[in-house]
């Protein structure tokens, strides 16, 4: 009952146009069902479970998936259709990868999955490679560079540029079979493994080292060992943020990460936070393909996304005008929403803050929509806890289509819209002092919005805020004249400080927009 009045009630705020879609990704390493919610464009993970069944784990001893792992396959995908079917979601997408794909048995397999009731479509190598390069798309509406999907079986390897894909390739280099390129002698093991992969990525036709890093773009990491690895890479640096999507680093900081991973031992992994002992195992060997991409791509940066093959599924089936959307924006709008917050108030008020508080130098447009669709969200939280929450929004939930420097920016203009001016050290360690200062501005001047007339709308239609010349102007009708109170005054004297202009109020007989 609660997760059918968790979707009628979304599906009423959004017109019909919400729902529930299921993905189970059967992978070489791992089995997994996740369903998505709120806009596809940039969707809520409701329910991510998974089995560690590793199914590739005997290819390429035996060419065929091990009897125990199709046991424990097949128990775990049993529990995810009774889940879906008592759910009553019937919007899912079963999909297999590499280790069906190359086994001798994986047809005989998909007929037991199919004797559940699930309907699995065996990917090939180039259309793995596309959905993870549409599910980074999707992600980074403006990548430009190489995706790297690296699985338990195989390693896709596919170019974007301007929403496009080319040159899709799968490689068998995925993380069960990567200790196969290790020599004999655990000495000179690295040093071997390095040179066989350097070989096969080259035979593979990716050698682009001799172009200029700028040509190249940037390395888009898609997998859970690589986000593994951004989370070593993370808590090394002490970066403030929690999430490794997006997390981005340049070339050279990416080589010395694979090189202390490379020499790093396994076992000396697995006592890290957020790092699983599967993923511990597989980071070393991971790190020296990183060294082989690294130097065979010369990418310019390497971005490290949790968007891919089942992102790029969900993508893939939505039209043309949703998938222009801004992915920020989108998500954004419905998490609003669904906190008391209507998007076309909102953009009101952006609209009537942007003649004193634009997006210049370091902000845009976008961030400072998202920042006052998040403000107001957080005002209808109970006082007492009311900024901390809405700034761990701003740093901490997953958003999509927003760097480090735009989350501080969107906690600065949060924190000011609550008229806390101090900023918490995580906050100012992501951005400059004058990008948060730019922010701050934003939140004081939606501070004077909502607070002008209790977030009325006609309260927009009866005021108007200008800058003329260096003095910040607020007109308000004569009708409405009263509500230049004891709190507009205070928040006026507080904007027009930040700004460096005097202030001023104007009683007109009616405004003129």
């Amino acid at each position: 009952m609660i997760w059918k009045w968790r979707r009628e009630g979304r599906e009423a705020a959004f017109g019909g146009s919400m729902g529930e879609r299921a993905i189970i990704d059967i992978g070489s390493n791992t089995v997994r069902l996740v369903v998505y919610g709120g806009t596809m464009r940039a969707p809520t993970v409701i329910l991510n479970e998974k089995v560690t069944a590793k199914l590739g784990r005997e290819i390429a001893a035996t060419g065929r998936l091990a009897d125990e792992a199709m046991a424990l396959a097949l128990r775990g995908l049993k529990r995810f259709a009774l889940l879906l079917a008592d759910l009553g979601i019937k919007d899912i997408d079963t999909v297999a990868t590499a280790a069906v794909r190359d086994a001798v048995n994986g047809p005989e397999f998909v007929e037991q999955l199919q004797a559940i009731g699930l309907k699995p479509r065996v990917l090939s190598g180039e259309e793995e490679a596309l959905l993870s390069a549409h599910g980074v798309i999707g992600a980074f509406p403006d990548a430009r560079g190489i995706v790297a999907d690296l699985g338990g079986g195989s390693l896709e390897l596919v170019r974007v540029a301007g929403g496009a894909t080319a040159g899709a390739s799968t490689l068998p280099l995925g993380t069960l079979r990567l200790p196969d390129h290790r020599g004999k002698n655990p000495k000179t093991g690295t040093a071997e493994m390095r040179k066989s992969l350097d070989k096969a990525i080259r035979k593979a036709g990716w050698d682009l080292s001799a172009n200029a890093p700028a040509d190249n773009g940037a390395l888009y990491l898609v997998g859970g060992t690589w986000r593994a690895m951004a989370v070593y890479a993370m808590a090394a640096q002490g970066y403030p943020l929690s999430d490794p999507h997006g997390y981005a680093i340049d070339a050279a900081a990416a080589q010395a990460l694979a090189t202390a991973l490379a020499a790093s031992e396994s076992d000396l992994l697995k006592g890290r936070e957020r790092i699983s002992t599967m993923r511990a195992e597989k980071l070393p060997d991971a790190a020296v393909l990183l060294q082989a991409l690294l130097a065979q791509l010369a990418p310019e940066k390497v971005v490290f996304s949790s968007w891919g093959l089942r992102e790029g599924l969900l993508y893939d089936r939505l039209p043309a005008h949703t998938r222009a959307q801004d992915p920020l924006l989108a998500g954004v709008a419905v998490f609003a929403s669904g906190r008391g917050t209507q998007p076309t108030l909102a953009t009101r008020m952006a609209a009537w803050t942007l003649d004193a508080a634009p997006a210049r130098e370091h902000g845009s447009e976008r961030l400072r929509m998202a920042a006052t669709m998040l403000g107001l969200a957080g005002m209808q939280i109970e006082p007492n806890i009311r900024l901390p929450q809405a700034i761990n929004w701003a740093l901490h939930k997953r958003w999509i289509g927003i760097d480090g420097k735009g989350r501080a920016m969107l906690a600065a203009a949060i924190a000011a819209n609550g008229n806390q001016l101090s900023l918490p050290p995580e906050v100012r360690a992501l951005a400059s002092d004058e990008a948060l200062e730019e922010a701050v501005r934003w939140g004081l001047a939606l501070r004077l919005a909502r607070r002008l007339g209790a977030q009325s709308a006609r309260s927009l239609e009866v005021s108007r805020l200008i800058v003329e010349g260096g003095t910040l102007v607020l007109q308000l009708a004569e009708s409405h004249a009263a509500l230049f109170g004891t709190p507009t005054e205070k928040d006026m004297k507080l904007l027009a400080g930040r700004l460096g202009l005097s202030g001023r109020v104007d009683v007109v007989p009616e405004i003129v927009m």
